[in-house]
């Protein structure tokens, strides 16, 4: 059975006068998040902090099932679905943030070495395995589409202008399409999740490179926020760490 241990952190980058970024690592460490707001810095930072503290409202009155892979996966859904609903509703009231969204990234750890996790907008969720960094989530942004369709190269979609152009978010609609990825884990296994503050400075191989040197999960946000940081950090900056070592290896969660 696998342990883990995991760490946070988030800054406003050096040229945001607000960090509009927030995420939430539930007490039991099993529910992790980073969401993204948008709608200028008033209404990105609400929007973000609206959509955790809704995870955390639905951590806190009904935590996801341990060993169950369907009952996470719907707790996933209800719980974005729940932060959609709380960022559309004070959007709607509040003519001051009117417009507000956010992306999210959540993952939910189960008791038997797996890990769920959803998403919608361009945070991002990797998985480190053997030295080698996996993208899990596709990005929902018109310039990753035109990735996609082979119309941009992964380098020109850096640079693009409109890289920044999402095509999903909470807020904004009734009802959100949301992503779903099993991921099955085995020891020395990395996930982070992140705002895309960190891959607009850092290339998949810089994060995976930062893992491999350090040791602990700390250790490892320190370094990828100061490298964005050194790198301009045009935009702000989360990342949230999670290590996963053998029970007999550590004494972890």
């Amino acid at each position: 059975m696998l342990k883990w241990r995991t760490a946070a952190k988030t800054d406003a980058g050096c040229q945001r006068q607000k960090n509009e970024d927030s995420y939430y690592v539930s007490p039991d460490q099993r529910v992790f998040a980073v969401a993204d707001g948008m709608g200028g810095a008033v209404g990105g930072a609400h929007a973000s902090k609206l959509a955790v503290e809704a995870i955390a409202k639905q951590w806190k009155s009904n935590p996801p099932p341990k060993d169950d892979r369907k009952g996470i996966e719907k707790w996933i859904l209800d719980a974005i679905s729940l932060a959609n609903e709380s960022v559309r509703q004070e959007a709607e009231e509040d003519e001051a943030v009117r417009g507000m969204g956010t992306t999210v990234v959540i993952a939910v750890q189960s008791g038997d070495n797996f890990i769920q996790i959803g998403h919608v907008g361009d945070s991002r969720a990797y998985l480190l395995r053997d030295g080698r960094p996996m993208l899990l989530t596709n990005d929902h942004s018109v310039v990753q589409e035109m990735v996609r369709a082979g119309r941009l190269t992964e380098e020109q979609a850096r640079i693009n202008p409109y890289k920044n152009l999402i095509t999903r978010c909470l807020g904004h609609e009734e009802n959100v399409e949301i992503d779903q990825i099993p991921v099955d884990l085995r020891p020395s296994d990395w996930i982070v999740l992140c705002s895309d503050g960190l891959p607009t400075v850092l290339r998949d191989e810089q994060i995976c490179a930062v893992i491999n040197k350090k040791s602990e999960p700390e250790l490892v946000c320190d370094e990828l926020v100061k490298q964005t940081l050194d790198g301009g950090a045009p935009d702000n900056v989360t990342v949230v760490a999670i290590q996963y070592l053998d029970s007999e290896n550590g004494d972890l969660n």
